[in-house]
């Protein structure tokens, strides 16, 4: 039997059958990216997770042009291809660099605030599981306190990851730039209008997006969506909108949760509920989330 496609039916610009773990929440976040930026895109990413399980040899998910590079420059790369197609004439077609965890928060860092201060007609997205996930999970500037990874274990002379995490989207903020969102799959909707909104402009533009990943952060497959909605309610995601510096948008949660309620879903954290210590850990992080809450007026009213 043969189904005839419907010729309203759009193709997908990021197909199956790539080599992302189930219920990776990065693979999910990219198909909606590009759902909302239509197909006259050019998309560079720089070594990580959607670059690996994106290019076994001889099969290729992504429907745009797409080029991978070394870990450290996917601004430069960017900039350089935005730079060819305006000396083209081909302003219609924009560039966004998607890229993860090490490659912005770490050793693409200094090539990122080159690229923003320079003002390059990039859009910059950072997909962030928060950690070194495509190499087993090693700790990166984008890991949260007081989680486990393989190189910040917890034991008995450590309760994980000590150093807080890089508040990134405030340092790219005060770079000025026309605009700056964070964003989490499992709000997919408030996703993709924040990536149509970053299209209108130019210049650089930067969107960080909360993607689970259930390897790492050690939980069920079919939990990444409700993980996703753990942490924004928690107030450790807070989801944002600043133009030019300034707040313009706040999505308001509803029904504020205990930071405990997310914590306890990952394997990642268990060792915090084991010990009279690690519970003092816990209301750090309540603290930290109470923080965000303040700072963005996060709480319906």
């Amino acid at each position: 039997m043969t189904v005839k496609k419907n010729k309203t039916q759009k193709e997908s610009l990021f197909v199956s059958g790539h080599r992302a773990c189930h219920g990776c929440g990065m693979a999910l976040g990219v198909r909606h990216i590009l759902e909302a930026t239509g197909n006259d895109v050019i998309v560079v990413s720089p070594t990580g997770c959607l670059e690996t399980f994106t290019s076994p040899y001889g099969f290729s998910p992504w429907r745009v042009p797409w080029i991978h590079h070394v870990f450290e420059n996917a601004p430069a790369v960017a900039t350089g291809v935005a730079a060819a197609l305006r000396a083209q004439g081909r302003d219609h077609t924009r560039v966004i660099a998607i890229g993860g965890y090490g490659g912005t928060f770490d050793i693409g860092f200094g090539a990122l605030s080159g690229m923003l201060e320079r003002g390059d007609d990039v859009l910059y997205i950072c997909v962030d599981n928060g950690a070194y996930m495509n190499t087993g999970g090693q700790r990166s500037a984008a890991t949260p306190s007081w989680a486990a990874t393989t190189t910040a274990p917890a034991g008995r002379q450590s309760m994980g990851k000590a150093e807080k995490k890089k508040d990134l989207p405030e340092i790219v903020a005060a770079h000025v730039i026309p605009y700056v969102a964070t964003a989490s799959i499992a709000y997919l909707g408030d996703l993709k209008k924040k990536i149509k909104k970053a299209m209108t402009y130019h210049g650089s533009r930067y969107i960080q997006i909360d993607t689970p990943c259930p390897s790492v952060w050690s939980f069920a497959s079919h939990l990444t969506l409700e993980i996703g909605r753990l942490g924004v309610n928690s107030g450790l995601v807070p989801l944002f909108e600043k133009e030019n510096g300034e707040i313009t948008a706040i999505r308001k949660i509803k029904r504020k949760i205990p930071v405990a309620d997310y914590l306890n879903k990952q394997k990642r954290y268990r060792h915090l509920f084991d010990s009279k210590q690690g519970q003092l850990e816990i209301e750090k992080i309540q603290a930290l989330a109470d923080t965000n809450i303040k700072k963005y007026d996060l709480l319906s009213t």
